[in-house]
C-alpha cells in the first residue's frame, strides 16, 4: 500500500530531486550523461545542506541559502580533487535546478543567480600533422593490429577514420550513419549535438573507403542498420573505435592525445591553415557558436610563433 507523501517531505530537496529528474527525462529530453550528472551533483548537494545546516533540507531552506553557502559546497568538492571545469558543471547544474524551482515551486534565490564558477585554464584541441593523420588512415588500411583482424575490417577502419579526418565528422555522428547512406554522394545530412541538423561534403577519397568497407563487409546491412559493423555483426561501438586507435598510434609512435577527436581537431585546423572560412568551418563541424570554433585560430598562432622562433635569426 502507497504511503501518501506529507506537505512537510513534498517540499524536500529530496522529493524536488526527483520531480527534476522527471522533468529533464520527460520534457527536456535531456541525455542519459546530463541526466546522470546532475542528479549526482543534486544528491551531493543534498547530502552536504543535511551537514552544513543540521536538518533535512526543504525548499524554505535553499531559499535561504547564501553565497557562502554555495561557495562552502564547492570548496568541498574542490578538496575532494573535483577539477575547475568540474565544479562549473556542478555549479551549472544547480543553477539549473534552482530556476527549474523558480518556476516550478515559486522558490528564489538570488546568490545562486549571481554566482560565477572557477576560471579555467582554456584547454585547446590537440590535432595532429597532416602527414600522421594520413599515416594514421594508411595504417588502419593496412596494419594488422590483432592477428584475428580480418581484411574487411582493416577496411572498415580506414574507412572510419578517412571520414573524421575528411568530412570533420565526431566518432558519434560517423558510427550513427546508417548502411542505406552507403554508397555517399557529394554530400551527406549529419545530425549532430542538440539535435542539430547540417549538411557536409563529402571528398572523393572518403567516399572510395566507404564503398571499398562495403564491398568486403560480411554483414549486408538494412536501410536503416548501422554501416559500420563489428567482428560480431553488431553495431561498432565507440569504445571498440578508440581501442583500434590507441592500437595504432601505438604501432606509429604517436602521444596519447592522437585520438578519433583529434582526426578532428586535425580537419578543422588543416582546413584553418589552408585559408578557410571561420564561418564555414563553424558550419562543418556543427558548432552551434563561433566562440567554439575560434579556438582553432589560437592553434594556429600557436604553431606561427612557434616556427617563428625557430627559423627567424633574431628571434
Amino acid at each position: 500500500m502507497a504511503v501518501a507523501h506529507s506537505k512537510k517531505q513534498d517540499r524536500s530537496l529530496c522529493h524536488w530531486r526527483s520531480v527534476f529528474a522527471q522533468h529533464l527525462k520527460a520534457e527536456k529530453r535531456a541525455s542519459a550523461y546530463t541526466l546522470r550528472n546532475y542528479i549526482s551533483t543534486l544528491s551531493r548537494f543534498d547530502g552536504f545542506l543535511t551537514g552544513h545546516i543540521g536538518a533535512v533540507p526543504t525548499l524554505d531552506a535553499l531559499a535561504r541559502l547564501e553565497t557562502k553557502d554555495f561557495r562552502a559546497f564547492l570548496a568541498q568538492r574542490r578538496n575532494e580533487g573535483l577539477s575547475p571545469p568540474s565544479l562549473k558543471l556542478e555549479l551549472s547544474a544547480l543553477k539549473t535546478f534552482f530556476r527549474f524551482l523558480r518556476k516550478r515551486a515559486d522558490i528564489d534565490n538570488d546568490a545562486i543567480a549571481t554566482m560565477r564558477g572557477p576560471r579555467a585554464k582554456e584547454r585547446l584541441p590537440r590535432p595532429i600533422s597532416k602527414k600522421d593523420a594520413g599515416a594514421v588512415i594508411e595504417a588502419a588500411g593496412t596494419l594488422k593490429t590483432s592477428t584475428q583482424k580480418e581484411n574487411w575490417e582493416m577496411l572498415r577502419d580506414a574507412a572510419l577514420m578517412t571520414l573524421l579526418y575528411g568530412v570533420g565528422l565526431r566518432i558519434s555522428e560517423a558510427l550513427s550513419l546508417k548502411w542505406g547512406d552507403a554508397p555517399l554522394g557529394d554530400s551527406i545530412r549529419i545530425k549532430g549535438k542538440g539535435a542539430k541538423t547540417r549538411v557536409v561534403p563529402v571528398v572523393p577519397v572518403a567516399r572510395e573507403a566507404v564503398n571499398a568497407y562495403t564491398a568486403r563487409c560480411p554483414y549486408v546491412g538494412e536501410v536503416d542498420g548501422p554501416l559500420f559493423y563489428s567482428k560480431r555483426g553488431k553495431p561498432l561501438s565507440a569504445r571498440q573505435a578508440q581501442l583500434t586507435m590507441a592500437k595504432l598510434r601505438a604501432s606509429l609512435g604517436l602521444p596519447d592525445s592522437a585520438t578519433p577527436h583529434a582526426m578532428r581537431h586535425s580537419f578543422a585546423t588543416h582546413l584553418l591553415s589552408a585559408g578557410g572560412d571561420l564561418r564555414t568551418i563553424q558550419e562543418l563541424l556543427g558548432h552551434s557558436s563561433l566562440a567554439a570554433t575560434q579556438r582553432y585560430t589560437k592553434i594556429d598562432s600557436e604553431n606561427l610563433l612557434r616556427v617563428f622562433d625557430k627559423a627567424h635569426p633574431r628571434a
